[in-house]
């Protein structure tokens, strides 16, 4: 889904939902949609100061566990080196993730759609009652390859 059409479903969902929309909120709902990656609190935080100064690290958090709640932010949690997000795909999908650079990149093609599949045959084959599932594979990205 493109970034704009993403934004205007998530903000009709959420507005559906009796949930405000402070300019605040907006804007960081916009700069998770719009950012080209998976981004992290802090820098979705950094993203916004700009234009909201007065915005603090905890509304960014607070706005972003509502929308995980909501089931409209994917988060991957990388332990101690905490957590990124992805507001454009929300749904369990592979991501390609760069082990010098940390980038976080989802593979063209139908990816979630195989994954789905793959974790329900795993998941039938051995009786198991899959709650989710997250698959990522490790390397080099182009930039750190060259």
């Amino acid at each position: 889904m493109e970034p704009s059409n993403r934004l205007e479903t998530l903000l009709e969902r959420l507005r559906a939902r009796g949930l405000r929309l402070t300019p605040q909120r907006l804007a960081i709902v916009r700069a998770l949609v719009n950012h080209p990656g998976h981004p992290s609190v802090e820098q979705l935080h950094q993203e916004i100061l700009p234009d909201f100064p007065t915005t603090s690290l905890a509304t960014v958090y607070k706005t972003v566990h509502l929308l995980k709640s909501q089931g409209e932010v994917l988060e991957l949690a990388f332990g101690e080196q905490g957590s990124r997000f992805d507001g454009l795909r929300p749904r369990p999908h592979p991501h390609l993730i760069c082990t010098r650079c940390g980038a976080i990149m989802d593979p063209a093609g139908d990816g979630p759609e195989a994954l789905e599949a793959l974790a329900a045959e795993l998941a039938q084959r051995a009786g198991f009652s899959v709650s989710s599932h997250r698959f990522d594979i490790f390397g080099l990205c182009p930039a750190c390859r060259g």
